[in-house]
């Protein structure tokens, strides 16, 4: 079976599912998923997960994302981006640079934020989204997230081009959208790119034109990047010949590095992911994920 990850640069317009459908029929490969999605106003780096990778998205899920945004001040919208309907309007002229960085220095940090009505939260099994596009409104509920850093990148005045570095689970629209709340004129995003999503970056992304043209020169591989590059944050030991086949018996191993962090992951010696083992059990290591 083909494994491995693509690094895509998301085009705009499409949702991060059309580029997943749009993937498994350029390879023929049915088990194929992404570790975070992008809204179809955004593009960049969307990392597609092929065969026994997708088991690893959990785990690519805890990297640190980067974006560059851009909020339009003076108009709030139902969606908190330019593809929603204006709700209020209100003059921002007398926003200056000075007032924009000083809203933003209150979103650094970990931080209290309600995520967008319009968004893939699910309630009862159901995406928000689509419940709000029935009429059906459901208040998402308020959750903590981290923001490690965030700046001015341009200000044209209506206009903020910002970076944001963050965890998992922020929503730049609710930065968007609060920001004008906290500058008391409304605002929404307008454009929004992911620069990068852990040690994965938009310059080195590839298209999905690319990938058809790799694929149609038999030549996937130039784009496909092994799975274990997915989890290089996690804490790593090369297992010996006798660990290699106990852990796919699915047997425990003595912990006999100390490691203390939740998960591992065991290499053989030709650095080929062979399992991801659980600490829990104390003084040995539980194969949680064999890989073959």
């Amino acid at each position: 079976m083909t494994t491995g990850i693509l690094n895509i640069n998301k085009p705009q317009g499409l949702t991060s599912h059309d580029v997943i459908n749009r993937i498994r029929r350029l390879i023929g490969v049915r088990k194929v998923g992404h570790t975070g999605t992008l809204d179809p106003l955004a593009t960049g780096v969307l990392l597609v997960c092929v065969g026994q990778a997708t088991r690893l998205i959990e785990y690519m899920q805890m990297g640190t994302k980067v974006y560059q945004a851009t909020i339009l001040f003076g108009k709030t919208t139902n969606t908190y981006d330019s593809e929603g309907k204006i709700t209020a309007e209100h003059d921002p002229s007398h926003l200056t640079e000075l007032s924009v960085c000083q809203a933003l220095a209150k979103f650094v940090g970990t931080i209290e934020q309600v995520p967008p009505v319009f968004s893939a939260i699910k309630k009862d099994g159901v995406p928000l989204h689509k419940l709000a596009r029935q009429g059906i409104h459901v208040e998402p509920k308020a959750r903590m997230v981290h923001i490690d850093k965030i700046f001015l990148l341009n200000w044209h005045m209506p206009q903020a081009t910002i970076e944001v570095t963050c965890q998992a689970g922020t929503y730049i629209r609710s930065i968007a959208h609060d920001m004008g709340q906290v500058l008391g004129v409304g605002g929404h995003l307008t454009d929004l790119i992911r620069t990068a999503n852990g040690n994965w970056h938009v310059d080195t992304a590839t298209s999905l034109d690319d990938v058809e043209n790799a694929v149609n020169h038999n030549k996937l591989n130039s784009v496909l990047y092994p799975k274990e590059k997915g989890i290089t944050h996690l804490p790593a030991m090369t297992l010996l010949f006798d660990e290699v086949r106990r852990v796919r018996m699915g047997q425990a191993i003595t912990n006999r590095i100390e490691i203390e962090t939740p998960i591992v992951a065991g290499y053989d010696e030709n650095k080929k992911l062979v399992a991801l083992l659980h600490t829990k059990l104390a003084g040995f290591l539980r194969p949680t994920k064999v890989f073959h």
